[in-house]
């Protein structure tokens, strides 16, 4: 393993966790007034957006581990790209929750830890496993959002905006990730990942 990559890895978690977010592109819906929420529904919204932000968390932590094993170039970086953004979405997610008046999960660093463990687990099968993991994430992180978008209050357009623009990433990342020989997951793995992806949401949504 190349200890250039492995310092850079480590530098590159320590930045998820503790520095801000920068974005490349515009946060989605930041010309859209701030909608007239009450209590309760702002205080879902700020939940279901400390949700998304610890699955971006996870998601940078997936795709350091999964590009500091890759063994080809080209997956390495399908993998670099689509962590990079990720980061937009770290941002968005950030600057949303912060609107909203919520806080960041806690246990971010618990989860960024486990997931870099998976990603370089998942790196060491081999490059098609590995984009077929980065692939099957994706949708199953496109349909999670998909369900955001319906429990969020209807009024609330800056949320919805940045979790629809979420949404089009990830399919974009799935279908690169499949186009560049990327292997379908057996179905029990298929689902230890929607177990552990239920685990984590459950627990970022109620734990800050």
């Amino acid at each position: 393993m190349n200890l250039d990559r492995l310092i850079v890895a480590f530098d590159n978690g320590l930045r998820t966790l503790f520095a801000p977010a920068h974005s490349a592109r515009p946060t989605p819906g930041e010309a859209i007034a701030e909608p007239e929420l009450s209590p309760a529904e702002r205080q879902l919204a700020a939940a279901l957006m400390r949700v998304n932000h610890t699955g971006e968390i996870c998601a940078q932590a997936l795709y350091q581990g999964q590009a500091l094993t890759a063994r080809n170039e080209g997956a390495r970086a399908v993998l670099e790209q689509a962590a990079a953004e990720e980061t937009d979405h770290l941002a968005w997610t950030s600057q949303r929750i912060s609107e909203l008046g919520g806080r960041a999960s806690l246990l971010n660093p618990l989860w960024y830890a486990g997931s870099f463990a998976i990603g370089a687990a998942g790196g060491l099968l081999g490059d098609k496993w590995n984009l077929g993991f980065l692939a099957e994430t994706e949708r199953q992180v496109e349909a999670h959002l998909a369900g955001h978008l319906d429990r969020l209050p209807a009024q609330d357009e800056k949320s919805r905006a940045i979790v629809a623009d979420m949404k089009d990433d990830e399919a974009r990342h799935a279908h690169t990730a499949q186009s560049h020989g990327g292997a379908e997951l057996p179905e029990p793995v298929r689902q230890v990942m929607k177990l552990g992806s239920r685990l984590m949401t459950g627990t970022a949504y109620w734990i800050y």
